[in-house]
């Protein structure tokens, strides 16, 4: 009995999907970090490009400046 309670604490067949799991759910954590920090900047800049979208004549003016 004890023989077989030594065994299952050895065996490591699952080892290798945790650690896939414990990084994925790291850079899981960086991305969403990210989002909070740069998500005012990134909106911003798609605010921009969405105006420049819907009013080209505007965005050639502001270059011709």
């Amino acid at each position: 009995m004890l023989s077989k309670l030594f065994n299952l604490l050895k065996e490591e067949k699952g080892q290798g999907m945790t650690e896939y799991g414990l990084i994925l759910g790291f850079i899981a954590l960086a991305v969403i970090a990210a989002l909070f920090t740069m998500g005012d900047v990134i909106k911003d800049k798609f605010e921009e490009i969405i105006e420049g979208i819907n009013n080209p004549s505007a965005q050639n003016n502001n270059q011709n400046q």
